[in-house]
């Protein structure tokens, strides 16, 4: 389960950061700080969801 967990962060991680930034943007909190912070917490958002998500791709398949 490790590998494919971490094999869905990569994606999922890179993927939620990529959302957050855009909403950080388009609100118009466009210093490096809140870019930054968006980042990481979409990064850390991801190991939750990439356990989950491998969980549920395990139990099911």
């Amino acid at each position: 389960m490790f590998k494919l967990g971490m094999l869905i962060y990569a994606m999922a991680g890179v993927s939620l950061a990529g959302i957050l930034i855009i909403v950080a943007l388009v609100t118009g909190f466009d210093t490096a700080r809140y870019i930054m912070m968006a980042a990481a917490v979409g990064g850390a958002l991801g190991v939750p969801v990439s356990y989950f998500v491998s969980k549920a791709i395990q139990q099911n398949g």
